[in-house]
C-alpha cells in the first residue's frame, strides 16, 4: 500500500484511479505488473496527456503558429529506482499490453567502451524485434539524458505504464507516452529540467531514437499544455506564446476515422521531404548562402529574411516571388544533383522517389497565416460571422493537406458531415489534425452541440462499420499536474 508523500491528483478521476490500481496491483491480472515494483519501495507518478491539434498541425516543422488542446485522455507512469541496472516496464493500456508484452534491457545496452551509443545504434537495437519497437518511446529517455545531459544512471529502473490515450489516432499517444516517462526519470533521479526543455528532449527521443520526423507541438503540448485552454506555440523551434481561451459558449471536440495513423508513415515524411526542398529552392532563389553539410549532412542556409523557416514568408511573398519557380514534382536524384541537400536533420531524400514539392511548401506558409487569423479571431466577442470564418479557416485548413497528399476518405467524410449539419445544429468547422493520412478529426461548434456531434458517429458508424471515439475535454500538462510521490506503507 501506498500513501501520497508530495504532489496532488488535482482531482483528475483517472489520477486517482491510478493510485487505487497501484495499491491494488498485487492482484492484477497481469502477472509482469504483479511482480514489478518491490513492496517496499517508493514510487514517484506523472501523467501527461494526449493532444488535439486544432489549427497547425504538420506546418509545426516549418516553424508555424500552432494551436493545441490537451485532451482528458492521458498516460500515467509509475517509477520505481531499482538497484540494478535495469530498464523494466510494463505497459498495462495500448498495443503492447494487448500482446502481453513487457520489456526489459540493461542500461549497459545503451553504452560502449563506458560512452552512450549513438541514435542510429539505438535505433538498430530496438528494431530487431518489431513486437519491442514500442520501448523505444520509454526506454529512449534514458539515453537522450545521457547522451544530451551528460547523465549517468547507476541505478536503473522499474516503470508502470498506463494510457488511455488511444494507438493510431492522431491524438499523440507517443508523445504522452515519451514526456510522462521523461517526467517520472528526472523526478526520480533528481535530475533538473525545466518543461520547456523536457519537450525538446522528448523530441529527440522520437526523432533519433524511435526514428520518427514528427515536429514538436505534441511534446510541448503534453508538457506545457493548459488545461482547457489552446495552447499557442511558435514553432521557432518552441516559443510559447501563451494559451488562448475558446470564447464561452464554444467548445472543440474530436472525432475518430478509424483510418490508422502515423507520423512514421511514408505519406508524412515525404510532404515533410517536400516541403524541405522547397525552402531549399526559394532560398537559392533568393541568393541565401548556402553551406553543403558534412559528409552529406544537411545543408546549412544563411538566412537573414526568414530565420529559417518556411513559416516566415507572406503568402503573398511567396505568390509573387517564388510559387511558379517551385516544380509541382522531383525526383530526389535530381534534386541531390542540384540542391544537394535540405536543411532537415531527421529526414532522408530517396532518390528513387518522386517528391510533391509546390504543395508542401505552399502549406505551412498559408497555414501559419491561418493559424494566425484564427487565434486572433478568438480574442474578440463570438457572432455567428466570426464563428463561420473559424469554421471556414479549418476548412481551408483540411483542403490543403488533401492537397498535400495527406487526406482519407474517413476524415474527408466526417469534415463533410460536420459541414452538412452546419451551424443550424451549432457546428462550424473541422479539419484533419496532426499528420494527417487518416486520425482525427477536430470539430469546433457550439458547446451545445454535443447531441450534434454524437449524431455524426451514430451516422459514420452506420456507414463504414467504425463507432467514431468523440474526444471531448481536456486537462493539464504533465508541468501543471507535477509530480506525485507515493511511500510504501
Amino acid at each position: 500500500m501506498y500513501q501520497p508523500l508530495t504532489g496532488s491528483i488535482h482531482h483528475l478521476p483517472d489520477a486517482g484511479a491510478f493510485v487505487d490500481l497501484l495499491n491494488a496491483l498485487d492482484r492484477h491480472p497481469t502477472p509482469e505488473a504483479r511482480a514489478l515494483f518491490d513492496p517496499e519501495g517508493d514510487l514517484v507518478v506523472t501523467r501527461a496527456p494526449g493532444r488535439l491539434d486544432v489549427m497547425g498541425g504538420i506546418a509545426d516543422y516549418s516553424g508555424s503558429l500552432v494551436l493545441q488542446w490537451p485532451l482528458r485522455e492521458a498516460t500515467r507512469v509509475a517509477l520505481q529506482r531499482d538497484p540494478e541496472r535495469i530498464i523494466r516496464l510494463v505497459s498495462l493500456g495500448g498495443e503492447a499490453n494487448q500482446r502481453g508484452i513487457a520489456f526489459e534491457m540493461p542500461l549497459a545496452d545503451f553504452e560502449d567502451g563506458g560512452q552512450p551509443i549513438d541514435y542510429a545504434a539505438a535505433q538498430a537495437y530496438f528494431r530487431r524485434d518489431p513486437a519491442r519497437w514500442w520501448a523505444a518511446y520509454a526506454a529512449g529517455v534514458f539515453l537522450v539524458l545521457m547522451r544530451e545531459k551528460g547523465i549517468t544512471f547507476r541505478e536503473g529502473a522499474r516503470l508502470l505504464i498506463d494510457s488511455d490515450v488511444p494507438e493510431g489516432k492522431g491524438v499523440s499517444s507517443s508523445a504522452a507516452l515519451e514526456v510522462a516517462v521523461m517526467q517520472a526519470v528526472t523526478a526520480a533521479f533528481d535530475i533538473d529540467l525545466t518543461p520547456h526543455a523536457l519537450a525538446l528532449l522528448c523530441q529527440k527521443v522520437e526523432n533519433l531514437v524511435v526514428g520518427a520526423p514528427c515536429g514538436v507541438m505534441d511534446q510541448m503540448t503534453a508538457a506545457c499544455g493548459p488545461s482547457h485552454r489552446l495552447l499557442a506555440l511558435r514553432c521557432q523551434p518552441a516559443d510559447l506564446q501563451g494559451m488562448v481561451a475558446l470564447p464561452e459558449g464554444v467548445a472543440v471536440w474530436g472525432l475518430d476515422s478509424g483510418i490508422r495513423h502515423a507520423v512514421s508513415g511514408s505519406d508524412y515524411g515525404s510532404v515533410r521531404v517536400g516541403a524541405f526542398m522547397g525552402y531549399r529552392i526559394i532560398a537559392d532563389r533568393a541568393g541565401l548562402a548556402v553551406v553543403p553539410g558534412a559528409s552529406g549532412g544537411p545543408v546549412q542556409i544563411t538566412d537573414p529574411l526568414w530565420q529559417g523557416y518556411l513559416a516566415n514568408l507572406t503568402p503573398s511573398t511567396f505568390e509573387q516571388h517564388y510559387a511558379a519557380h517551385l516544380p509541382q514534382t522531383m525526383t530526389g536524384a535530381a534534386f541531390i544533383n542540384t540542391y544537394h541537400g535540405t536543411t532537415d536533420p531527421v529526414t532522408r531524400i530517396d532518390p528513387s522517389h518522386t517528391y510533391a514539392v509546390r504543395a508542401p511548401t505552399a502549406h505551412p506558409i498559408y497555414e501559419h497565416f491561418r493559424v494566425q487569423a484564427f487565434a486572433a479571431l478568438l480574442d474578440l466577442s463570438i457572432s455567428e460571422r466570426r464563428l463561420a470564418v473559424l469554421g471556414e479557416l479549418m476548412r481551408q485548413s483540411h483542403a490543403s493537406y488533401s492537397a498535400c497528399g495527406l487526406g482519407s476518405d474517413g476524415t474527408d467524410r466526417l469534415v463533410a458531415m460536420v459541414e452538412e449539419m452546419g451551424p443550424p445544429s451549432g457546428l462550424y468547422g473541422a479539419k484533419i489534425t496532426g499528420g494527417g493520412s487518416g486520425g482525427t478529426v477536430a470539430v469546433l461548434g457550439r458547446a451545445e452541440a454535443q447531441d450534434a456531434v454524437e449524431a455524426i458517429a451514430a451516422r459514420y458508424a452506420q456507414e463504414t462499420g467504425h463507432r467514431p471515439v468523440i474526444f471531448a475535454g481536456s486537462s493539464p500538462g504533465a508541468a501543471a499536474f507535477g509530480v506525485l510521490g507515493l511511500r510504501a506503507i
